[in-house]
């Protein structure tokens, strides 16, 4: 007795492989057109239910990154200084995401319009075209909600948020003081990262400054200590490409 394509269709469907059943019968003419065996048609199937469901992964990386706009390295100017031209190859090679892999962290120094943000959120995108986990947050949101989550005594479920992602973006480190409670929940933050998952932060405060952000020069070195160590710094200069482009 044969079986009609509805039949398997409905099959398919029934155990979640709605992409496959969509594209069934036209697999199977393109089969009876080219004369594709039973392992052609099963491959074209299972490559187009594949595709479709790395397609929603990334979408959903995205939709729970916080990346609020997708950019890639092409809308990077890097003429706009010489420190960028000088560390090219190294901004490249970041998108590359092998530093991910290797547990890594990345250091953006510059200031205000140099290009930190930009890249961090060129990498970022990368990283979840690549369907890994990633969280782009401000350092003072961040600090925000862990204090937030202190006080309804949900810290350890917020610090998960925080301390699991393959890639944390934090950016803008060095606008506000985040004071004692925050530097403790910072510090908490990158300690539980360090050689575990790669961290990309930005700031426009050189290390020795960085006592103006933490509660202490002790914290601050300790943060400072487990960023530095086994990471990549780019130090941009220049004045602020938003200015000139207004």
């Amino acid at each position: 007795m044969s079986v009609s394509i509805e039949v398997v269709s409905q099959d398919l469907k029934t155990l979640k492989l709605s992409v496959m059943a969509a594209h069934l019968e036209g697999v199977l003419e393109q089969a009876r057109q080219k004369n594709l065996g039973i392992l052609d048609i099963l491959k074209r199937l299972l490559d187009a239910e594949q595709e479709e469901r790395w397609k929603n992964a990334v979408s959903r990386r995205f939709s729970q990154s916080g990346i609020t706009e997708r950019v890639s390295i092409d809308q990077f100017d890097f003429h706009h200084h010489k420190s960028r031209e000088d560390q090219k190859t190294k901004i490249l090679e970041l998108l590359n995401l092998d530093f991910i892999e290797k547990k890594q962290d990345v250091i953006f120094i510059g200031n205000p319009g140099t290009g930190k943000t930009m890249l961090a959120k060129c990498i970022a995108t990368a990283a979840c075209n690549a369907n890994l986990k990633v969280l782009f947050t401000s350092a003072i949101d961040m600090i925000n909600q862990l204090v937030a989550a202190e006080l309804d005594r949900s810290l350890i479920r917020k610090l998960r948020q925080y301390q699991t992602p393959d890639l944390l973006v934090c950016d803008e480190l060095g606008y506000l003081p985040l004071g004692s409670q925050g530097s403790n929940l910072f510090f908490q933050v990158i300690s539980q990262r360090h050689t575990q998952r790669s961290t990309i932060l930005s700031t426009n405060l050189p290390f020795a400054q960085w006592g103006k952000v933490f509660d202490s020069n002790t914290v601050a070195s300790a943060i400072a200590d487990r960023l530095v160590y086994n990471s990549e710094i780019i130090i941009l200069g220049g004045t602020s490409y938003r200015r000139k482009h207004k």
